[in-house]
């Protein structure tokens, strides 16, 4: 059989939610890993824990793309659905690149079923997936009789049609097989008959593909070109877990975590709890409050506090944050937003707690606020969390969301000797004396460059002192003198501005030079921002684009950056959160580019939002005219990723 070479894939596994789509996905993007591809994945499942089957709303997904060369985000439009029944099909394949591949299991495509989800026809046989290639098979029936030998009944044997789903296309794109055994092998070794079951389902699946006759051609994507190094698999959450633990370890300090399961952040406390044996200590808190004020009163004992949640747990956590606030103590706060308000799609993606996490609290209480960009980038991002929180003797908000914290990326393994240490600087002596010269400890005495207080551990001998929630002055009593409240405030608030200084400047991808049109983003649009520009350059226009990881305060040079550029585009997952926050902070108008979806900003259509930027079509005062705005929110079939 024919092999022919691909650059890139983009592939979607779906099935109902108790069709084990995402240990199928994931085996796929881990069989890439270890073929050296660059990938990105996008996980989405429904937020019901029993979804009902056969249902549209009941459908789960996997969606990896994969290529020899860069990959930011996980694509846009499928070249490969693999749906395993009716409703993974009617969900999934209109969203498939016209002349793409579909793979399904016909196993369920009977009347009933059929019409559960809206199918008049079956669609198999009706004409309706002429645009694309189709594949149907049995899949279901090939679990169940690789399964037979193993004295499983029929419907526990046809739950591992994912693992002939895999197989095949283990097969079709010429991956390995030994990574996928070893771990199927590994992961029910207490489970024989599971075991081999599952083992039997996948090579089932590999044989298949040669015995059917049904693909005219198998597929190879070569390995990418990356640094030298280490290289690992890893999700928003792990990469988010990890560094909290490398920040502790450089600042020499155990790590706490109290927190409150909420998707999509629980699986940080999950991998949390399993590193016991590297200094952590975590918490399971009955609910949010005492998640973060366990947190907190780990930090007045001398730990790293961190908790973690999403935007409803944030908003409870409010108050315990302005209490961190007030008493000046290191606290961590991992913000993983998800659809909302209130409960609204907990297991969808938005950007919508920006704003939240700048000004989300009573009085003045100023705190830093930083994004990540990306699974891999999360990491970094919470090392620094932790670098200005111990440094500053401040609570500090990592925002992530729920697109990040689920996918995943390879990532390079660095020693943590190849980071700066954290010095937490803990006060051992008196830094002061009494009216009558004997020493005494000031735990509100500064340091003249950062402002951060002093930071004594309670039970330092001769280092005795107050915290709380009343306002204080340097000897820590309580005081309700007017001019002390004020200087106490303003100072607190030039502490966390004055973190500017540690803070890089805004750097500006702008190859040619030329560049009129600048494309500004933070979090997790940094993969669509990044694809569109590449997009509008490929074709001759001349673009710019940067990107924010501190967003509080902001990098010092940011109106320099936004004054140089006749056009700023903002595209967000929020109404134009950040768009709003530049406008208040340097007076520099900006155009936003809104998506509240529930799902990434897609790169098809901010590519043709920005390609009308760059090339001047633009109605009055420098915006979008509604012509060019219908084009952007629907571009035409076809338009390249």
């Amino acid at each position: 059989m024919e092999v022919r070479e691909l650059d890139h894939l983009i592939i979607r596994f779906a099935g109902d939610s108790g069709d084990g789509l995402q240990l199928l996905g994931s085996r796929f993007a881990a069989e890439s890993a270890h073929l050296g591809h660059d990938f990105a994945t996008l996980p989405d499942y429904p937020a019901e824990i029993r979804a009902p089957a056969g249902t549209i709303q009941g459908v789960s997904s996997f969606q990896i793309h994969l290529a020899n060369r860069r990959v930011t985000t996980p694509g846009d439009e499928p070249e490969v659905l693999v749906a395993l029944g009716p409703a993974a099909l009617k969900a999934n394949y209109q969203r498939v690149r016209p002349g793409g591949l579909l793979i399904v299991d016909n196993a369920e495509f009977n009347p009933r079923a059929l019409a559960k989800v809206g199918f008049d026809t079956d669609p198999l046989h009706d004409g309706s997936l002429d645009a694309w290639q189709l594949v149907a098979l049995d899949l279901t029936a090939q679990a169940v009789e690789a399964a037979a030998p193993f004295g499983l009944g029929r419907k526990d044997a046809g739950r591992s049609k994912n693992m002939v789903a895999l197989g095949l296309v283990t097969w079709l794109f010429e991956f390995p097989t030994g990574p996928t055994e070893a771990y199927l092998t590994e992961k029910f070794a207490r489970k024989p008959e599971i075991r081999d079951a599952n083992l039997a389902a996948f090579r089932a699946g590999c044989a298949l593909g040669e015995a059917s006759g049904a693909f005219r051609a198998r597929y190879r994507i070569p390995a990418a070109k990356k640094t030298p190094g280490t290289y690992r698999e890893v999700s928003g959450n792990e990469a988010t877990a990890y560094g909290l633990v490398a920040g502790s370890h450089l600042a020499g300090m155990p790590l706490f975590c109290g927190s409150y399961p909420i998707t999509p952040a629980s699986e940080i406390l999950h991998v949390l709890s399993g590193l016991k044996h590297v200094g952590v200590t975590t918490f399971q808190a009955e609910d949010e409050i005492a998640g973060v004020g366990s947190a907190l009163g780990a930090s007045l004992g001398g730990a790293l506090g961190v908790t973690t949640t999403s935007g409803p747990g944030l908003a409870l956590k409010t108050e315990t944050i302005g209490l961190g606030v007030m008493t000046e103590l290191p606290l961590v706060i991992v913000d993983v937003q998800r659809g909302g308000p209130s409960t609204g799609l907990p297991t969808k993606t938005e950007q919508s707690d920006l704003l939240f996490a700048v000004y989300g609290r009573h009085g003045e209480s100023p705190v830093p606020v930083l994004a990540a960009r990306s699974p891999a980038d999360c990491f970094d991002t919470a090392v620094e969390a932790c670098r200005i929180a111990v440094t500053y003797r401040t609570p500090v908000i990592m925002l992530s969301d729920g697109y990040i914290a689920n996918c995943a990326e390879p990532w390079r393994v660095r020693a943590i000797e190849e980071r700066a240490p954290i010095e937490p600087d803990f006060a051992t002596e008196p830094n002061g004396t009494t009216a009558d010269g004997k020493p005494r400890f000031l735990p509100y005495k500064r340091d003249p460059e950062t402002l951060a207080r002093a930071w004594a551990i309670p039970g330092t001998p001769g280092l005795e002192h107050r915290l709380g929630g009343l306002e204080k002055g340097e000897t820590g009593q309580i005081s309700y003198d007017p001019a002390n409240h004020d200087h106490m405030v303003r100072t607190r608030a030039a502490k966390v501005a004055g973190i500017v200084r540690d803070i890089p400047p805004l750097k500006v991808d702008d190859p040619s030079g030329q560049a009129k049109v600048l494309v500004l983003g933070w979090g997790s649009t940094f993969g669509a921002i990044a694809t569109a520009c590449d997009n509008v350059r490929a074709g001759g226009g001349k673009v710019a684009r940067a990107h924010l990881r501190h967003i509080h305060p902001l990098p010092g040079n940011i109106k320099e950056v936004l004054t140089a550029y006749s056009q700023v585009i903002i595209p967000e997952m929020n109404l134009g959160q950040l768009a709003r926050l530049l406008k208040s902070e340097t007076l520099v108008d900006v155009t936003s580019y809104t998506k509240v979806e529930g799902r990434p900003i897609s790169t098809v259509e901010l590519t043709e939002f920005i390609r009308t930027a760059v090339e001047g079509r633009w109605g009055a005062r420098g915006r979008l005219g509604v012509a060019a705005q219908d084009k952007a929110a629907k571009p035409d079939e076809g338009s390249a990723a």
